[in-house]
């Protein structure tokens, strides 16, 4: 089935593009096969002016012609009759390829004379079957695109033609109008009323038609009318182009409607010559073997036992539904014209053009089945085109037999698309769709349209509600199990462990970003790899040259780039694999995270802060958190070397178990991959985090103490060199079943105190579990702590 774009357009409201109908309609079950850009086979072809036309001296039909171009003035041989000076043309220069002739054109001598192109007709550029003369443009300017200048002033010749294949279940879209419908139940425009009125007969119809007892079954409704005084001819412009557009051939006038209406609403007709119908009556029966007909085709056929045949008083003179007569066509001289609007058995019709190898548009839709209901529509709508075009008077309309019954009606389920296709729809947007595909309904009943003989049951109202809605908006859902009790994990802890971390970070307000495994060596070696056995045999590119030894570095390339774009506040994650070699299994899972610029404006007054390794550090723990790492956790120096020595910590739970790093990132580091710093970062590795021990699907029971805690209050003078967390850290061990938690909260420098000296002080929780703590045992742990404290730092214990 083909249609041009305009052409649907006048069915369809729509401001859609090309793309989105033809994708829209391949999702619709209308496959989309191909579009054709007509106007690609003529771009090539320019505008020009012939400035002067003198005849050949060695040819009388030959002219030797000054043509302007876009390219200066060319000397074209033209054997064309209206070849003449002062003329707008159009020029195929040497190199463009014409597709009417299937050449591409040369530098050339025609009668010993050169020629540098060529003057098209319309039937070289297969835009028409005119080839008297060349075309002769009523404006354009010298090297304008003939293709422009098309689509400005005849659009319809560079219209793009959309071919779409029908499945035998959808007669309906083999008309413009029902493709036009399905794009307007999805939402792709509005269907636009194109109904008329119906034609006042001014005489009765001089044709009588009669259907035979035994031919009912194999058509039971026909329909027609004389109009008389019709002037035929070739057809309008517009009608011309849209046939040509599709494939079929203008033949003429009283043709051509029949061919349009064929294609526009799926409603075949035909047109016998009123002047040529012996005895003025057609009659609709069964062959009775033997008759003979000339077709429209000029091939004889005849006919086996059952074939349907309309006959006038002397001869067959049509094959139902498949093909029309010779001696009965309609011809330059017709002047008066029956108009054949007939409703025939779609399995006859199938049968009969098989047998007779006939493959007509006809046959085609008749065999599938047209709307039988819209049958006296479609001879008001050809009514009307005729006269509008033709002239003439119209008989009032004949009927012989009546239209088959379609009404069929069908419950509308909205539970049925649930459990049938799996998508869950709204009732209110099922009764929308179906009302848009033009089913009536009353309370849960659906009535199906007479175009649609393919709906034949309940699960057809379901197919239809989801082909609208889109089945790619299906979702996979897992099969029930079959067993009892609680289903076995189907993600390993890691797996979990990874999901966990990537919803945690995204909850702290990062974007997440997916970069490739492959980074240029340069940033390789920054963070530690860039080694051979990491180099790739086969790059994607110079940049891409081995695979990355961490997340960091695909970080900080996306920060450069978008800093460069002028975002300054970033904050970014991703989790994935780093290499640490170029053998299957070396590699492990990373958590990395990177903050840049500010922070956002949070509090109720609006400010901002630039960020810190403090921010990071939270980040990191609270990652930690989500995956299970434990609470108690100890915080050491000595990490990588692309890591600020003095402001990042390793998260451990002893000197050989790094969880994971937070802190800056080195200058150095900034400045070789063009980041603007400061810029603060962590890295985890998920696989360090100890799996629990119990491997149940139950949680373990909540410790609450009832027991108060205690907390005591130290101050200890220091080195100034000295770090405060290697006070927290000592004092932590001091006691680990009973310190909860160690926290510095105040610095003194100076005074008293001496050069090189400062005063840290720290607050020690201790949590009892078993019993209240008396000042016995207190007095015990702070004793610990201070030994503890001034074995580790060197310190004294502040009076």
């Amino acid at each position: 089935m083909k249609f041009t774009l305009s052409w649907l357009k006048e069915h369809l409201d729509t401001s859609a593009t090309l793309d989105d109908i033809t994708y829209a309609l391949t999702d619709l079950g209308l496959e989309v096969e191909g579009v054709e850009d007509r106007a690609g086979k003529l771009r090539d072809f320019t505008i020009g002016y012939v400035k002067s036309a003198e005849k050949h001296p060695d040819a009388d039909r030959l002219k030797v012609c000054q043509v302007a171009t876009d390219e200066g003035d060319k000397q074209i041989i033209c054997g064309a009759p209206n070849a003449r000076e002062g003329i707008t043309v159009v020029v195929a220069k040497p190199g463009v390829y014409v597709p009417g002739i299937d050449t591409t054109i040369g530098v050339g001598k025609i009668r010993g004379i050169e020629s540098f192109g060529m003057m098209a007709s319309e039937r070289e550029m297969e835009l028409s079957e005119e080839h008297d003369g060349i075309i002769e443009l009523p404006s354009g300017e010298v090297g304008q695109s003939f293709v422009d200048w098309l689509a400005e002033h005849d659009p319809a010749k560079v219209d793009p033609v959309i071919e779409i294949a029908i499945t035998p279940n959808r007669p309906d879209a083999l008309g413009v109008r029902g493709i036009a419908r399905d794009l307007a139940a999805r939402g792709l425009g509005t269907l636009k009323p194109r109904d008329v009125a119906a034609v006042e007969g001014v005489f009765p119809c001089p044709v009588s038609i009669t259907i035979e007892a035994d031919t009912l079954e194999q058509c039971p409704v026909f329909f027609g009318r004389v109009i008389r005084g019709v002037k035929n001819g070739p057809s309008p412009q517009w009608l011309q182009d849209k046939l040509r557009a599709i494939g079929l051939r203008p033949i003429s006038f009283l043709v051509d409607v029949t061919n349009f209406f064929t294609y526009d609403r799926n409603r075949p007709l035909h047109v016998f010559d009123a002047d040529k119908i012996e005895g003025n009556t057609l009659r609709v029966h069964r062959a009775k073997g033997g008759e003979t007909l000339v077709g429209l085709d000029e091939k004889e056929y005849t006919f086996a036992e059952g074939m349907t045949l309309i006959s006038d008083a002397a001869n067959v003179e049509s094959i139902a539904g498949v093909m029309g007569g010779l001696a009965t066509g309609c011809t330059a001289e017709t002047t008066n014209v029956f108009i054949e609007a007939a409703y025939f058995d779609p399995v006859r019709t199938a049968y009969t053009g098989r047998a007779l190898k006939i493959n007509s548009d006809a046959r085609y839709r008749f065999e599938r089945g047209i709307d039988p209901e819209w049958t006296p529509y479609g001879i008001e709508h050809a009514t009307h085109m005729i006269l509008e075009h033709a002239g003439g008077e119209p008989s009032e309309v004949i009927v012989a037999g009546k239209i088959p019954d379609t009404n069929r009606a069908y419950k509308l389920d909205a539970a049925r698309v649930q459990s049938l296709v799996g998508m869950d729809i709204p009732e209110s947007n099922q009764r929308q769709t179906l009302t848009a595909l033009g089913f009536r309904l009353e309370g849960n009943m659906a009535h199906v349209p007479s175009w649609r003989p393919d709906v034949q049951g309940e699960a057809d109202l379901v197919e239809e509600v989801a082909r609208i809605a889109s089945l790619t908006k299906l979702k996979g859902r897992p099969l029930p199990r079959l067993d009892e009790g609680v289903s076995r994990p189907i993600l390993s802890p890691i797996q979990r462990r990874e999901a966990m971390a990537r919803r945690t970070c995204a909850a702290l307000g990062y974007n997440e970003c997916v970069s490739y495994s492959f980074i240029d060596q340069a940033s390789a070696k920054l963070f530690g790899g860039g080694e051979d056995v990491t180099r790739l045999e086969n790059p994607i590119s110079s940049d891409m040259s081995h695979m990355r030894p961490a997340l960091l570095p695909g970080l900080l390339q996306a920060a450069a780039r978008n800093q460069a774009r002028g975002n300054m506040n970033l904050a970014l994650f991703e989790v994935g694999p780093a290499f640490h070699g170029g053998e299957p299994g070396e590699q492990h899972l990373l958590v990395s995270g990177l903050l840049i610029g500010r922070t956002e404006p949070k509090d109720v007054h609006g400010a901002s802060r630039a960020v810190d390794v403090y921010d990071v550090k939270a980040d990191a723990e609270a990652v930690l958190a989500a995956i299970g790492a434990p609470a108690k956790v100890q915080i050491l120096r000595g990490a990588a070397p692309w890591w600020h020595p003095g402001r990042h910590g390793m998260i451990c739970l002893g000197p050989k178990k790094v969880l994971g790093v937070f802190g800056e990132i080195h200058p150095r580091v900034l400045a070789a991959m063009d980041v603007k710093g400061p810029a603060m970062g962590f890295t985890i590795w998920p696989a360090e985090v100890p799996l629990p021990r119990k491997s149940g699907a139950t949680r373990a029971a909540l410790q609450i103490s009832d027991l108060q805690a205690v907390e005591r209050d130290f101050a200890f003078v220091v080195d100034s060199g000295v770090e405060a967390l290697t006070l927290v850290n000592a004092a932590m061990g001091a006691d680990k079943a009973l310190i909860e938690d160690a926290r510095v909260f105040d610095e003194f420098i100076g005074g008293s105190l001496g050069e090189g000296k400062k005063s840290l002080a720290l607050t020690v929780r201790m949590q009892p579990a078993t019993q209240t703590l008396t000042d016995k045992d207190i007095e015990a742990v702070s004793a610990k702590v201070v030994e503890k404290v001034i074995k580790a730092t060197g310190g004294v214990l502040r009076a």
